[in-house]
């Protein structure tokens, strides 16, 4: 159900509720409030801006990605390890790091002083 924002109509005659703008979930079916739930007072539906955001990745991302999933396909672990590690660093991705530390296990490595080493960076972070 989407979320509607309403005001008082005379924010001088409103609570503290309606007095500034307020949210509530609706059916899209519902008639608009006529008045504030709190006090009574008479309120109108306000048009919220839009506040979507748009996250593009990038294509140096998206080429690593594909080239570590490659590394993973064909078994070799030590590489895809060491390309998400790097990008990682780079990047500061918490899951990428992860991935890395997946695929040194994979690749045969000792991982318990990795794993603190990942902890550490991103209590930084």
């Amino acid at each position: 159900m989407p979320i509607y924002e309403y005001e008082a109509v005379d924010p001088k005659k409103g609570c503290k509720r309606c007095r500034k703008r307020f949210e509530t979930i609706q059916a899209i079916s519902d008639p608009p409030l006529a008045a504030c739930p709190s006090c009574g007072q008479k309120v109108r539906k306000v048009i919220s801006w839009c506040r979507a955001a748009v996250v593009e990745t990038p294509e140096e991302h998206l080429r690593v990605e594909r080239q570590i999933a490659e590394y993973e396909r064909e078994g070799m672990w030590s590489h895809a390890a060491e390309l998400a590690d790097k990008h990682s660093e780079k990047t500061k991705d918490r899951e990428l790091k992860m991935r890395a530390l997946d695929d040194y296990k994979k690749a045969g490595y000792d991982t318990d002083s990795m794993e603190s080493y990942v902890s550490s960076n991103n209590d930084t972070g």
